[in-house]
């Protein structure tokens, strides 16, 4: 095939195009493509922009491709057409691949900036970027607009934030989001979740103190237990993950290159 001979042959970069939203570095222009590709709600200037040019046109002579993304910079009213070029360079994708990545592009861009921020900050989370994540949370939650997305949105946007906080094993932190959330829209999934990660940061007396306060009823507070060791155990669980360390993103995308390459012969 011919995509794939262009493919096999491409020149990798001595100095890589480092991505900073997921710590990645970038040698090809193949893991160019396969990031922008399954990225589409991360692309942003901090992507398409000056310092992308540069690169393919310095460390992978791509001169055309350069030039015609310097152009469109000036004046695209899309990302997709700044985005498409680059996979028809190479031919890495097909028509029915292209268009759905237009499509996609299309969908996001006729969203609020909110809605765009969460898409990328739970993108972000599945990254294991826990502290990016949360860092667009809070930008969504100090621009707020209600008007435009409602209490359900910036409650679900809290909830998110508590989990990114409880992979950080911030869980005060993460406690705090779920009560904000809970005070927004009264979910009983969300109360659960607050009474079940107390235990995680609070000494024995303070928590059941809490539960006090909260005038927990006492036909609750087995289910409680069980939910509190289920939390326990997922926590320690979490913690040994952590500590033999996770599959880097950059071993991911090699494995996910590798079966999408095979599926294509």
């Amino acid at each position: 095939m011919m995509a794939m001979y262009q493919l096999c042959r491409a020149k990798a970069a001595k100095h890589p195009f480092y991505i900073e939203s997921i710590d990645i570095n970038i040698y090809t222009i193949e893991e160019l493509c396969f990031y922008l590709w399954k990225n589409v709600s991360l692309l942003d200037e901090s992507i398409l922009n000056e310092k992308l040019c540069d690169w393919l046109e310095g460390e992978l002579g791509m001169q055309r491709l350069a030039f015609h993304l310097r152009e469109k910079l000036k004046d695209a009213e899309s990302i997709a057409e700044l985005v498409l070029p680059v996979f028809r360079e190479v031919r890495y994708l097909n028509a029915a691949e292209m268009y759905a990545v237009k499509e996609q592009i299309g969908k996001l861009e006729v969203q609020t900036e909110d809605i765009r921020r969460k898409i990328r900050a739970d993108l972000l989370v599945n990254y294991s970027m826990y502290s990016g994540a949360v860092s667009l949370y809070r930008q969504i939650l100090q621009n707020r607009n209600q008007g435009k997305t409602g209490l359900q949105f910036y409650a679900g946007v809290l909830s998110n934030m508590a989990g990114a906080y409880g992979r950080m094993f911030l869980f005060r932190e993460a406690a705090d989001c779920l009560w904000q959330s809970y005070e927004m829209v009264r979910s009983n999934a969300v109360y659960r979740s607050y009474l079940a990660i107390l235990p995680l940061y609070l000494s024995e007396e303070d928590y059941k103190k809490r539960l006090e306060e909260l005038k927990v009823p006492k036909e609750q507070l087995d289910k409680i237990e069980e939910e509190k060791q289920e939390v326990l155990a997922k926590a320690e669980k979490m913690q040994k993950i952590e500590n033999a360390g996770q599959e880097t993103l950059a071993r991911f995308l090699q494995e996910e290159k590798r079966k999408y390459h095979k599926s294509r012969r």
